[in-house]
């Protein structure tokens, strides 16, 4: 069974359901691999994914039927697959599927894992004990959580996702800090976040209206970890893919995936969900380059491109503290010479500043800071190298 589909970044992918037994030596981009996601990692090359979205079973122990007032009966979570004989069944299987994924990440790949009170503390445990190193726990916060009809515990109202890399030090790991925070109206973002269940016409239902999936994730949630952790192109893999909220998410953003699954029926639902996805415009979805990743510039160098002249005055944005621009690309500031970033923490008495946010120059059109003036100069350095 599979899907040939158009639209794609480079050539146009396949996406295959195939047994574990019989994987391609190569990595199986695209495609659903049917069979118990241990086996199916170990198949999988060492090293060889960049980023692991993982919604494990909860092991939420429910025990008889749910209902509610009314005495209707809850569609609660009571498949086999999230019930285990007790907690340290539980932990074995979680180390066993955890050591695997880790295996096949790359050494600056990341892993979100998401979860409940049931069963996020015993995985965040296992993690920090098999090596992996937590950047966040990130918080969903459900704007139309489920009700706690016995009214005898608070409304359940959030998961958890543990975010967090191979090792303590992996230093260039996939964040798209800048991105996110200009998405979010320039201010950073948190580790809350605030989505809806899935619901709507986005819920996979068969004919009879009943849900495919019962724990089904909304696409917002897959959308935001995966442009903030990583990049269009590269490879994503999910190894509880049920019913393919990430691989849809994949597949519309540019990136690359793997779905493990070992029920035919989550697959095939899986699979025809992703045939309806278009990719976007790569222009779309190329996250925003970071500053730090940008070619070092020196202040002197926008003095030697006639950008800013020797003896203007710089000044803060409120014009409290000046400063004089000297020849050499140093600043006089009270008889003391020193860098803009030095000058500039001086003055506001601060151990440290960023002199090319802090400085501005007069125009006739009001102060500019002097970071548009080497934003300018990059720009003109890209030009000229093409």
């Amino acid at each position: 069974m599979s899907v040939s589909y158009a639209g794609k970044i480079g050539p146009k992918p396949r996406i295959q359901v195939s047994r574990t037994g019989v994987l391609a030596a190569k990595l199986p981009l695209n495609q659903i691999i049917l069979g118990d996601c241990v086996e199916s990692l170990n198949a999988l090359p060492q090293k060889s994914v960049d980023l692991i979205f993982a919604d494990p079973p909860y092991n939420l122990q429910l025990e008889g039927q749910l209902t509610r007032p009314d005495n209707s009966l809850v569609d609660a979570v009571d498949d086999d697959w999230d019930k285990f004989s007790d907690f340290a069944a539980y932990d074995t299987f979680s180390r066993a599927w955890l050591g695997a994924a880790r295996r096949v990440m790359k050494d600056d790949a990341t892993i979100f894992v998401i979860g409940s009170y049931h069963n996020v503390f015993r995985v965040g445990s296992i993690m920090q004990d098999l090596g992996f190193w937590i950047l966040n726990d990130i918080v969903w916060r459900k704007a139309n959580p489920m009700p706690n009809f016995r009214g005898r515990r608070f409304t359940n109202a959030h998961e958890t996702m543990i975010w967090a890399s191979k090792t303590a030090t992996a230093k260039h790991y996939t964040f798209n800090y800048e991105a996110l925070k200009a998405g979010n109206e320039d201010c950073q973002m948190r580790s809350d976040w605030y989505f809806p269940i899935c619901t709507g016409a986005e819920r996979l239902k068969d004919a009879d209206g009943r849900k495919t999936h019962p724990t089904q994730k909304p696409e917002a949630l897959l959308a935001r970890v995966l442009m903030s952790a990583s990049n269009p192109g590269d490879v994503v893999l999910d190894p509880f893919f049920g019913t393919g909220t990430t691989g849809a998410v994949a597949r519309r953003l540019g990136r690359d995936f793997i779905g493990l699954e070992r029920d035919p029926h989550y697959a095939a639902a899986a699979e025809a969900r992703i045939k309806a996805v278009t990719t976007l415009p790569l222009s779309t979805v190329v996250a925003a380059p970071a500053k730090r990743t940008e070619p070092r510039v020196a202040f002197l160098a926008l003095l030697e491109a006639g950008m800013i002249q020797p003896g203007v005055k710089l000044v803060d944005d409120k014009r409290r503290f000046s400063a004089l621009v000297r020849a050499d690309g140093t600043l006089c500031y009270q008889n003391i010479i020193g860098s803009i970033h030095k000058i500039g923490a001086l003055a506001q008495g601060l151990p440290s500043c960023n002199g090319w946010t802090f400085w501005h120059v007069e125009t006739p059109h009001g102060l500019k800071v002097i970071d548009d003036f080497r934003g300018a100069f990059r720009s003109e350095m890209r030009e000229a190298a093409e």
